[in-house]
């Protein structure tokens, strides 16, 4: 959809949710047209983890190594000398926004020849708290540039830096309505009590052996937490969070994708940075904090034509909230105290919406009354 545009030279926003292609989308047309061996940056590719410009990098190697062109990232965790003498040699830089404003005070990095910018994930990047930063990063670069912003939502904050950072964009929709209805079954499990979500999350472990598990959690203490509780049960467990070095996170991760260990406990930050296409089931511990929270974790199973299974562990003050994201997804939801299951609905995450309606917002009051179902309290 987006590859003519880009390589017309438009500047583009593009709406899409995770697992559809964005960084070939943008990759392709960056190394064609890039020439090598400038002795600068000539595209800047931004993204919101370090996990997330890990996955582009390793995504766009094969590629820029065909077009002889150097890729480069820079991140947090690691030390700043081996990242400074790769990103000075790069003709492709991906960064995240706050590791690159040190290098630019530190005047390591200079982005005067940028004419490509892409924003990956920008979303997320808005809600990680980046948009100054960003903003600061933008106003560096020359005026003349070609923008590409990738976003899963173009609304509110997200569309407002769309506007502010491209020059007459074209726009791009991808709904993914091929994907099959029965890639992911959600379900959500009502929890007494705090406490009691270990047991719950010991049992689904039992219950659904095989395959790799992921399950969030909100904070760092509590991916820990989870991770030592889980160990004392006798499941093994890895955690991933911020507070976590490069090399801890990226250890966690390996053993994870070979198998060594099937269950990841990990914050938010692993949402849009973990690409393991063979994860069977996403649980979430702690709910996420909104609707794009939950598409972008579950999102993590179900993969490349694969089934998968999300997983929601909700409390009985937080029945209305989880209701309400179910509803903007159109789930079914249906939590029952004292059963220790809830019920199933297949769909897919990112699957075109019903008929008439807007994927950015939920239904009317009027269908979101008719369709609620009952819970029992």
């Amino acid at each position: 959809m987006v590859i003519g545009d880009a390589l017309a030279g438009h500047d583009l926003l593009v709406q899409s949710p995770t697992g559809s292609g964005k960084t070939l989308a943008f990759g392709l047309p960056l190394v064609d047209l890039i020439e090598p061996g400038t002795g600068a940056p000539q595209a800047l590719i931004l993204a919101p983890t370090r996990e997330l410009a890990s996955q582009i990098v390793e995504e766009l190697a094969g590629l820029a190594k065909a077009r002889r062109l150097r890729v480069a990232a820079v991140y947090g965790g690691v030390a700043f000398g081996p990242q400074i003498a790769a990103a000075r040699r790069a003709d492709v830089l991906v960064a995240t926004p706050g590791r690159l404003e040190d290098l630019i005070q530190r005047r390591d990095v200079e982005l005067g020849e940028v004419e490509f910018l892409v924003l990956d994930e920008a979303d997320r990047m808005l809600d990680m708290g980046f948009r100054p930063a960003v903003d600061r990063i933008v106003a560096r670069l020359p005026r003349g540039r070609q923008t590409l912003f990738f976003s899963a939502t173009l609304d509110g904050a997200a569309g407002q830096a769309a506007r502010e950072y491209t020059r007459r964009p074209r726009s791009h929709t991808y709904a993914d309505p091929e994907r099959a209805a029965a890639d992911i079954q959600h379900r959500f499990v009502a929890v007494e009590s705090q406490s009691a979500k270990l047991d719950h999350l010991v049992d689904q472990l039992a219950s659904e052996k095989g395959g790799r598990s992921l399950v969030f959690v909100r904070t760092k203490r509590g991916a820990d937490r989870v991770v030592k509780r889980l160990r004392s049960r006798g499941v093994d467990a890895v955690a991933m969070h911020g507070d976590k070095s490069q090399r801890q996170r990226e250890a966690a991760l390996a053993r994870f994708e070979r198998g060594d260990v099937l269950t990841l406990v990990a914050t938010d930050v692993a949402a849009r940075g973990i690409d393991v296409p063979d994860v069977v089931r996403v649980i979430n511990f702690d709910l996420p904090e909104d609707r794009a929270g939950y598409v972008h974790r579950v999102g993590r199973t179900g993969r490349a034509g694969r089934t998968g299974t999300g997983i929601s562990f909700v409390l009985a003050d937080q029945m209305g909230e989880m209701r309400s994201i179910a509803s903007g997804l159109g789930l079914e939801f249906d939590a029952q105290f004292g059963t220790g299951t809830g019920a199933a609905a297949t769909t897919a995450v990112g699957a075109a919406p019903p008929r008439g309606q807007d994927p950015a917002k939920p239904r009317s009051r009027r269908r979101r009354r008719r369709r609620r179902p009952r819970v029992a309290a």
